[in-house]
């Protein structure tokens, strides 16, 4: 499912999928950093230093893991940011996947 966000101060509209991501299952860290989402970045890559030192296992689980939560993570990000659904079909789905958000009266 896609969700349609946008951020009014910015201007700035995005496009972001909630739910599975089998990018982050395959690529683990590139996904934050090509969305430049430096925290996960971060915390991905640390996982991965320690992953180093238990032959990969804590890289695997996180991965998986995260592969299950991630996008649901950074759409959190993104509404704390001040981005907002911009239409009904967005707005059911955030509220389905139990993520928080404003809308503002223009919508």
């Amino acid at each position: 499912m896609i969700v349609n966000l946008k951020n009014p101060a910015t201007n700035q509209f995005k496009q972001c999928k909630v739910g599975f991501s089998w990018t982050m299952f395959f690529f683990g860290f590139w996904v934050p950093l090509f969305r430049g989402d430096w925290k996960w970045l971060i915390i991905m890559l640390l996982l991965d230093i320690i992953g180093i030192f238990t032959l990969g296992l804590v890289t695997a689980i996180a991965n998986i893991a995260m592969a299950f939560l991630y996008n649901k993570f950074y759409v959190e990000d993104l509404t704390k940011q001040g981005f907002e659904p911009q239409d009904k079909a967005s707005i059911d789905i955030l509220r389905g996947k139990g993520i928080a958000f404003k809308v503002s009266e223009n919508n």
